[in-house]
């Protein structure tokens, strides 16, 4: 009955206002909301409804015209970390690292396409059927993907990823035991001696995060360019320049890839370049970046282990479009790469560094990586245990002379 009362409501109030002018920012948006505030007061008057409902389905058809429909509680939940919309009648949310079915529905297909359209607007994005799916940038920070049909035949479906306003701190990752205080003292002094570090895993699994921790730990007076295609690397250092990538426009032109970016940030004098993913032919420039001076850079990129993430960027170098023999690849990796941190979700929905290898040379077929760190499987349980050293002295950073352990 709520339900039915709401949609019933929803038409009224669309066929009230001019329905097209509610699907993006206007200079009248706010007489046109006071004007539908008034009459749904007006209209669930006459329906003698006790107050609570009353209010519940005065707050969601305005939730419905002109903010994010149902999903808009969770959007300023800060405990909700990722919001995810398989359809109008499937919103799932995250908490605490744990996938949540929520009893929300959007009214219908063309509700939800509206407040997606919303979104998109707002950040002068394109979706419709030319061009189906969109990433895009929420201006809290929040990062937004959206696919719509005919490329999503279960109808128009959103996911939202939610960031803090203020980065974890390494301390509070070590709270949330997502590494160990032994592992983040060798990973700053690794920051600070410029080592070229690569934080791999799969998505979610909290590689930005680690890497905007790890970001601290660069010396305040040294020039850093950040370079991502949606900016979520968040540093509170003087001298920071942030750049990121644009899709095309509606003709086709006018698109700034990652590559781009790293090609241009050499010709800026930066001391450290940080690019947010590595997923195509730009890790080539990022790899000879890291060889001609910028030691000290930092990437992330999806892997399941830090060898399948060696193997992946020979795949990505390939990617380039330059001819290069793969022995001269491994080369090039095996020079550039000092330290790989690999990231997991764990099965109690944490996220955490499962290992962290330094690569100590190569073979005649591979690359050679040497494990400072590992969580070990804890027995009998099959989840893994907690993060500790290895034993293994660091290549990098001798016991003696730094103190890390």
């Amino acid at each position: 009955m709520h339900a039915e009362r709401l949609r019933a409501l929803h038409q009224k109030v669309v066929a009230l206002l001019d329905s097209r002018n509610t699907g993006r920012i206007s200079e009248d948006e706010e007489s046109m909301k006071d004007r539908a505030a008034h009459y749904l007061h007006s209209e669930l008057k006459r329906m003698l409804l006790p107050d609570t409902e009353e209010e519940s389905l005065r707050k969601g058809i305005l939730d419905e015209l002109f903010a994010y429909g149902p999903i808009t509680p969770f959007l300023s939940d800060p405990m909700v970390t990722e919001i995810m919309v398989n359809g109008k009648n499937s919103v799932y949310v995250e908490k605490s690292g744990k996938l949540i079915r929520t009893d929300i529905a959007f009214l219908s297909d063309e509700t939800l396409r509206g407040t997606i359209d919303r979104m998109v607007s707002r950040v002068n994005r394109r979706l419709d059927e030319s061009s189906p799916y969109v990433d895009a940038r929420l201006p809290d920070g929040s990062r937004i993907n959206a696919i719509i049909p005919p490329a999503c035949l279960s109808g128009p479906c959103l996911t939202i990823r939610k960031f803090r306003k203020e980065p974890f701190s390494m301390e509070e990752l070590i709270g949330l035991r997502t590494l160990s205080e032994e592992a983040a003292d060798y990973l700053r002094e690794a920051v600070v001696n410029r080592m070229n570090i690569i934080v791999s895993g799969g998505t979610g699994s909290g590689k930005t995060t680690l890497l905007n921790a790890l970001s601290r730990f660069i010396p305040d007076e040294e020039r850093i360019v950040t370079i991502e295609d949606a900016a979520e690397i968040h540093l509170p250092k003087p001298h920071v320049i942030i750049l990121e990538a644009r899709p095309p426009n509606v003709e086709g032109t006018g698109s700034i890839t990652i590559r781009d970016l790293v090609r241009n940030s050499l010709r800026m004098r930066p001391d450290r370049i940080i690019v947010g993913e590595c997923r195509g032919g730009e890790a080539l420039d990022m790899l000879q970046a890291m060889n001609t001076g910028h030691d000290g850079s930092i990437t992330t990129g999806h892997a399941n282990t830090p060898r399948d993430m060696l193997r992946r960027l020979e795949t990505m170098v390939l990617f380039s479009g330059v001819e290069i023999p793969v022995k001269a690849i491994r080369e090039q990796i095996a020079s550039a790469i000092d330290i790989l941190v690999h990231m997991s979700r764990l099965r109690d929905g944490r996220r955490a560094v499962t290992s962290i290898a330094e690569v100590t040379g190569i073979s005649e077929s591979q690359i050679l990586l040497q494990d400072i760190f590992r969580r070990n499987h804890e027995r009998g349980t099959g989840t893994r245990g907690e993060l500790s050293a290895t034993d293994v002295p660091s290549k990098f950073l001798p016991l003696g002379e730094t103190g890390w352990a």
